[in-house]
Formats: C-alpha cells, structure tokens, sequence
C-alpha cells in the first residue's frame, strides 16, 4: 500500500527533546550582533539606528543576541538587553557602560587595570556599530523569562585577569584586536523592524577604530 509522505507520519523520526539550559557559570566564547531598534541620540553617541527605546517606559538600550562560536554548546543562542538609559535613574545605564568596557577588555585582551594609553584608547569606540559582531569570552548565567521560565542569558564579560579566560581565548573566531568594525545599520534596515520608532538620516560610520590607528 503506497502512503504519502505527508498524510501518514507512522514512519517520521520521534521528535527530540528541546536544548537543556547550559548551566549556570558556564565560560562560553560568544559573537555579539545588535538587532536594531532605530533610535538615535546624537547626544549621547547612539548612533546608526542601533539602540531602542521601550515605548512603554522609554528606556534605551541594545537588543543583543549572543551566538555561542565554539565548544560543547556552539551554535546556541541566548538574548540580554544592554540598557543605555532609564527614567528611574542611572544605575541601568551605569551596569550597560560596566558590561561593554568588560566586553571591550575580553575582546581586545587589555587587563582591567591596565591604563596605558593603548588600554585606555582600546577601551574607546566610534560608534555603537564597533560592537556589532564583537566577539568576546562571557559567562553564562540563567534567570527567569516573562513567562516565569529560566532561560540562559549573559550578563558577565570574562576579562583577561579571570583564571579561564587564557584557555578560552584561543576559541575566539577572530581575537585580533586590529579588527575593522562592521558598517553601520542601515537606515531602511532599521526601519523595517515592526514597532519600532523610525529614525532620521544619520551620518556614516567607517575605518579602523580610533584606538588602533
């Protein structure tokens, strides 16, 4: 008798079990990239249609997903918001600028305490697009999603003075710091994400980073 293959499922593979969540701790080597959100601020330096702001509080921050380049978990995903700016008060933003500067220093290998002038210039960008596509050592943590469920999420940059961040910098895909940042998000790109607030025409970003020129 001749069935077809999609009105009798007697012979599909059983379905597998979903991802159990990389434990808490976990040192996992990661690429950044930034879904854009259209919001500029030439003010503050969010620039490029990058940052988004909340409608319903107004809080700015970088919507950030975090691909995971090497090792046991490669290949999975896990979402953290960077906030930028938040009405009550500055703390938010304050954690946002402590996670990037210890990004900046995972990424491009300067110890923390390091304020040479090559350091402090490291720890500079021109513009938001230079952290789009950065990779950097972090540390998986888990907290509760919307829903009350745990999910993983990455709040901790693994910077060089860490015990594990030698062995883990070797499965960085591209751990040199001369790196060209990526082009900035375009302006239609930005704008065609549903629900987000459109932006004006910004300039363009490009070159080498200031700090290794």
């Amino acid at each position: 008798m001749n069935t077809n293959h999609w009105t009798d499922f007697n012979d599909a593979e059983a379905q597998q079990g979903g991802f159990n969540l990389i434990p808490k701790g976990t040192l996992v080597a990661v690429r950044m990239t930034i879904k854009p959100g259209g919001h500029d601020d030439y003010s503050q330096g969010w620039t490029g249609g990058y940052a988004t702001q909340s409608f319903d509080t107004g809080a700015v921050y970088l919507s950030c997903e975090f691909v995971v380049t090497a090792g046991e978990f490669a290949k999975r995903k896990l979402w953290t918001n960077i906030g930028l700016h938040s009405a009550k008060g500055p703390k938010w933003g304050q954690m946002g600028r402590s996670f990037i500067r210890a990004l900046l220093n995972s990424s491009r290998g300067i110890q923390p305490g390091d304020v040479s002038p090559q350091a402090v210039a490291g720890r500079r960008i021109s513009g938001i697009n230079e952290l789009d596509g950065i990779e950097f050592i972090a540390q998986v943590d888990i907290e509760k999603d919307g829903k009350g469920e745990d999910r993983n999420v990455v709040k901790h940059a693994i910077e060089p003075d860490h015990p594990g961040y030698a062995a883990m910098r070797g499965q960085l895909m591209s751990p040199s710091p001369m790196s060209a940042p990526r082009a900035p998000v375009q302006q239609a790109q930005a704008q065609s994400q549903p629900g987000y607030p459109q932006s004006t025409t910004r300039p363009e970003q490009s070159g080498k980073p200031a700090w290794a020129q």
